[in-house]
Formats: C-alpha cells, structure tokens, sequence
C-alpha cells in the first residue's frame, strides 16, 4: 500500500467529525452545465467516507464510491448505509476495477492531488462513457480572510510534517494537463465550518500532514493551537471560510 494510501489510516474518525461536506450547489452545477441527471452513473474516485459522495446519492444518482483505504471504505460502507445505490469499490483512480465506458461522470472531492495524473486519466478514459465528464473538486481552506486563518496556517507551516509539498494547491498544472487539450472549466462557492476548540482540535489533526500523538511536535502544535483559539475565539467558536472549486470538463 503506498504512503498516500496509509497516511489517513489512523486519521479516520476525525475526517468523517471534522472536515468539510460540500455544498449541493455542485448537483446544480453539473446539472446545469453538463447534463447531470438522478439516472447518471458516477464514480467517486478516492472517494474516502463519502463526504462527496452523498451529495449524489442525495440527488438519486448510482453511485461507485472507489477507495483504496480499507478504513476509509469501511466508514462510507457504515456512514452510506441507508442509500441503496451506493456500491463501495476496492480499488484506486488509477485502476478502479470497474468495466470500460460503465460512468457517465467521474468526480473526486479532495483527492486529485494523491492520483498519479498520467494512469488516473488512461483510467478515467477507459471508464467513462462516450461525452462523459469528470469533475474535479476541493474544499480549498481561504489563507488570509481573517487574523485566525493567517495564524492557523502558521501554525501548519511550523509544524506540518510535509505540508508545503502535499498541499492540493501544488495541483493547478496538473489539473490543466488531466483535461488537455480541452480547457476545463471552473466555478467556485463558498463554504464554511464553525468549531469549539474540540472541534479545531479534530480539525487539524484529520490532516495527514500534522504530526501524530508519537511525535514529538504533537504536544507544542496542540499548545500553539490552544493559543490561536483563545486568541480569536469569538463566544466560544473560531470559523473555518473556504472556497470549494470545481474544475469541470471533458477528456
């Protein structure tokens, strides 16, 4: 199993508590703009406990959640339960197990930046169907909108194990070269989540890239981290703004 498989195994509970779900206005969206319809078939690669997932499930689609985390998959398998077409998938974007020309979009909510581009767009060619799109999704954390975001990226910045290389920023190129030689198109929305320090705590330790309970930065983050809130708390809460983006096309 590769690193950026195993590097959200311990981080499970605090993904599905404390990152962000995405707003339905993605449905609408690729409605709109790309002929989504309740009948599409999607595949969600990476599609971890289905924070992406239940947004289509919600609107009626089939939907093939491909996950290669055995932890990750067995959290949407109990957290999707209840929705009949969601089928949990073994596999990866680069080899999703799934039959040729069997979706009609593909997606991924916060995991583009884990695929190998190159095999994940043979594969994405492979499975899609003729006039298929793909639609590539991030809930991207705003830097600078406010004093407590400058100093909470601080504070990644300072202790974050391999922050500045994993960051789903360092993706740009990458995305234009996926949908080349078409120009994918983009929108974005905003997003947000407001937390108690519990809250921020589960926040930042679901990111794979703050150190764990066994480091020894974990201790002074947590110190820092209490700091920032007591800080900028506002009657007990700090917030969270992101602008969720979405780059959308055909390959």
């Amino acid at each position: 199993m590769s690193d950026s498989v195993e590097r959200f195994s311990s981080r499970v509970e605090n993904y599905i508590k404390y990152r962000p779900g995405y707003p339905t206005e993605i449905v609408d969206l690729l409605s709109n703009d790309c002929g989504l319809t309740p009948s599409s078939i999607i595949s969600d690669l990476g599609s971890g406990p289905g924070k992406l997932t239940e947004i289509f499930l919600k609107n009626g689609n089939p939907v093939f959640g491909v996950e290669p985390n055995a932890g990750m998959r067995a959290a949407a398998e109990r957290l999707l339960a209840s929705y009949p077409n969601f089928k949990s998938v073994e596999g990866s974007a680069e080899q999703t197990t799934l039959p040729d020309s069997s979706v009609d979009f593909i997606t991924a909510g916060q995991a583009f930046h884990w695929f190998n581009p190159t095999l994940a767009h043979s594969e994405a060619k492979r499975i899609l169907k003729p006039g298929g799109w793909v639609a590539l999704i991030w809930n991207e954390r705003k830097l600078q909108s406010t004093r407590f975001l400058e100093d909470y990226e601080s504070l990644l910045l300072q202790y974050g194990t391999d922050y500045q290389i994993v960051r789903h920023d360092k993706a740009v190129q990458a995305i234009a070269d996926f949908f080349a030689p078409s120009i994918a198109q983009s929108r974005v929305f905003p997003n947000q989540q407001v937390f108690d320090f519990a809250g921020l705590k589960g926040r930042v330790l679901s990111s794979s890239y703050t150190p764990q309970p066994d480091h020894p930065d974990f201790e002074p983050m947590l110190e820092q981290l209490r700091q920032i809130f007591d800080e900028h708390q506002q009657h007990g809460y700090v917030v969270f703004d992101y602008d969720t983006r979405v780059f959308y096309g055909q390959i």
